[in-house]
């Protein structure tokens, strides 16, 4: 039998994503605070999500109402890149790129965490935008899962594939 392993990545569940943009796109036609500023939210491609209002006031507080959707439906708000207000026509528009995978520094910088702070006999290895993590134990493994949701990464991660 093979070592038990388990995989980090860093995805983003794109039907919970389709449902945190219409439900900010749903609070933001029936608020108050909304009628009349043309705000609203719209996925552009999986990656990016473009918020429009017509003041840079009304397109910050409707960006505030996205990040509140995101996190109902436990989307790490590390995985959203927010940029600034931006005039367009007569409308601002905030442009919100969304990461997924696990670039070669950031996999660096985990393998090396792993390997300093994790229990003794742990494997990590990198393969493409993941990290394949094995070892001979089990409670190394969920050491490792422990240690991993503890520090403090830069990026949104997830366990997969726990055998």
């Amino acid at each position: 039998m093979a070592n038990p392993s388990f995989d980090i990545v860093s995805e983003l569940d794109v039907a919970e994503l389709d449902n945190a943009i219409n439900q900010a796109s749903k609070e933001l036609s029936t608020r108050f605070d909304f009628r009349g500023t043309g705000a609203g939210v719209e996925r552009t491609s999986n990656e990016a999500v473009v918020l429009t209002a017509e003041t840079e006031d009304r397109v910050k507080a409707a960006l505030e109402v996205f990040k509140e959707k995101l996190v109902k439906r436990d989307i790490s708000l590390k995985a959203l890149d927010a940029g600034e207000p931006r005039p367009s026509g007569k409308t601002y528009k905030i442009d919100c790129a969304l990461k997924q995978g696990i670039e070669q520094d950031q996999a660096k910088k985990i393998n090396k965490m792993i390997r300093d702070e994790g229990p003794k006999g742990i494997q990590a290895q990198i393969q493409g935008d993941q990290i394949r993590v094995s070892g001979k134990k089990r409670d190394d493994l969920q050491e490792v899962i422990a240690l991993l949701k503890n520090a403090d990464l830069d990026i949104a991660v997830q366990f997969t594939n726990y055998r």
